[in-house]
């Protein structure tokens, strides 16, 4: 069965004014989490300094020798030579032979290993490559090949055109990714491919058609390890998108979603973190994926891993993914709103804890899934608007940066109306939730995204506004907008660039402020 990965097209539960561009939201998510995670080089690529073997005295002498501010000019030159050994040690013959190559291996590795900004170019320009391809061969010692993938690893995680130059190296890492390979080595190479894989798109494309996914995914078959948890990074960073490809061919793979649901149920959060990231991807971008998912019931682990974590680290992929399969399913969401008499498992309780928090991205994600909650059924609706998370949405509007008062704007819109039917063109308003909230003083932060230069913040704020002017009881709708400056603000789109913001803005203004407004007074 083909799967499309139609994300894009998903996430449109409202089909309503205040909710319109959200359907689009989705998948840009996830290519934007991917960006961010890019941003970082924890998440994207990582530097390894203590080695996939548990460590030794020597990785303790790297890690020290990290806090000495070495010349890089005397570093490139040491790297340099180190590269020079390197080739004598593999035209080396003989006994010895092979400890010569491990031990300038190692000295390579460690000068790699031991400074913010390694001396990568210097071990490019001196010909690096080549010689650990050779040492990478099948039937080498363990501890050569991973050596090898160690230096590997750590110029991989270097500039992008630096990354590139492991192509030739890729298809021995990815033969090593195999069963017949030492724990420690094919973690080593997960690692290096995972690097790779977080340069972009056109690298995710080679290892995917080397055949990196299937092996790198049945790595994360067993219970525990440091070996699951880098290979779970990994395969995030494969399958990230913006393409769906790698997801489709992802839950494919036998046992994986049985493998993906029990390690969300383990207490290493490690582990589950990365795991998280990949159900990100994976509802992100994966039609078939969600649906399998969902049916193995990881809504119910998503909000218990909520409800019980600390772990900011944690946190953001998990919510994440609450958002996503939210928008997929709905019913099931409602299943798991009303099952949730616990307030330590109540959802929304759970959210409004991550509103809460002093972490900015936290409350983000938690604004942007209690979006999607809002846009399902008058019973989600309902139950956000009668919980504790609705004076922490109020106040967020008015005081929380742009981002997140965006994210808060859609929550609130969408508590507004109900999911249109049919060919209704406009929502239907929930006036009970309408007057509360503008009750509670949410209109002046809809007026400032109106003003705001952000195409669809200024749309979402006119919308709301034209859900005031046409829901508030007794016509007072006119009287509130224009109380808030709202004419002001509707008044600046006039002759706006934007067709449909300045037809939509001087629609509003001619029809509840024409020529005859207060006249009666």
């Amino acid at each position: 069965m083909a799967d499309d990965g139609s994300a894009s097209n998903r996430r449109d539960p409202i089909k309503s004014s205040v909710g319109n561009v959200a359907g689009q939201r989705r998948r840009q998510q996830a290519v934007t989490v991917a960006k961010e995670r890019r941003e970082s080089l924890v998440r994207a690529k990582r530097l390894c300094r203590v080695g996939t073997n548990g460590g030794d005295d020597e990785d303790a002498r790297v890690e020290n020798e990290m806090m000495i501010d070495e010349e890089q000019p005397v570093l490139e030159a040491q790297t340099t030579k180190a590269v020079e050994e390197l080739k004598s040690a593999v035209q080396s013959q003989g006994k010895g032979a092979m400890q010569k190559r491990v031990t300038a291996l190692r000295e390579l590795r460690r000068l790699l290993s031991k400074s913010e900004f390694p001396p990568i170019d210097a071990a490019l320009s001196a010909g690096a490559i080549p010689l650990l391809v050779q040492c990478l061969s099948f039937g080498s010692p363990d501890e050569q090949l991973l050596e090898s993938a160690w230096c590997l690893t750590n110029i991989a995680a270097g500039k992008p055109e630096e990354t590139k130059a492991l192509l030739p190296a890729l298809p021995l890492l990815i033969a090593h990714l195999g069963e017949k390979s030492s724990a420690p080595v094919a973690e080593q190479c997960a690692w290096a491919i995972g690097n790779v894989a977080g340069e972009g798109e056109e690298l995710r494309n080679v290892l995917l058609s080397q055949g990196a996914l299937p092996p790198l995914a049945r790595m994360i078959f067993p219970d525990k390890g440091s070996t699951v948890r880098t290979a779970a990074w990994a395969l995030s960073n494969l399958i990230k998108g913006p393409e769906s490809k790698a997801a489709a061919q992802l839950v494919r793979v036998d046992g994986i979603v049985d493998a993906i649901l029990r390690h969300l149920k383990k207490t290493d959060e490690e582990i589950a973190t990365e795991i998280a990231w990949i159900v990100v991807y994976l509802s992100a971008l994966s039609d078939i994926a969600t649906s399998m998912l969902l049916k193995g019931g990881i809504l119910q682990l998503l909000v218990e891993r909520l409800a019980t974590s600390n772990s900011l680290q944690l946190l953001i992929p998990v919510l994440r993914s609450l958002g996503n399969f939210v928008s997929v399913d709905p019913k099931a969401m409602l299943t798991i709103l009303v099952g949730g008499q616990n307030t330590e498992e109540n959802v929304i309780n759970v959210l409004a804890k991550c509103l809460r928090s002093e972490h900015r991205v936290l409350k983000k994600e938690a604004a942007w899934v209690l979006s999607n909650i809002a846009a399902g059924s008058i019973e989600h609706k309902r139950m956000i608007h009668s919980s504790e998370a609705m004076p922490l949405l109020l106040r967020l509007l008015s005081t929380s940066p742009f981002d997140i008062k965006k994210e808060v704007a859609y929550v609130l819109g969408n508590l507004c109306v109900e999911s249109a039917e049919g060919g209704d063109t406009r929502p239907r308003i929930i006036q009970e939730h309408l007057v509360s909230i503008v009750s509670g003083g949410c209109l002046r932060g809809f007026i400032d995204l109106v003003r705001s230069p952000d195409i669809e913040a200024a749309r979402l704020g006119l919308q709301f506004i034209e859900l005031v002017l046409r829901g508030m009881p007794n016509g007072e709708g006119s009287k509130i907008v224009e109380g808030e400056d709202g004419i002001d603000a509707m008044e600046r789109f006039q002759f706006h660039e934007n067709e449909e913001l300045r037809v939509m803005a001087n629609s509003l203004v001619d029809k509840y402020f024409g020529e005859d407004y207060g006249i009666d007074e």
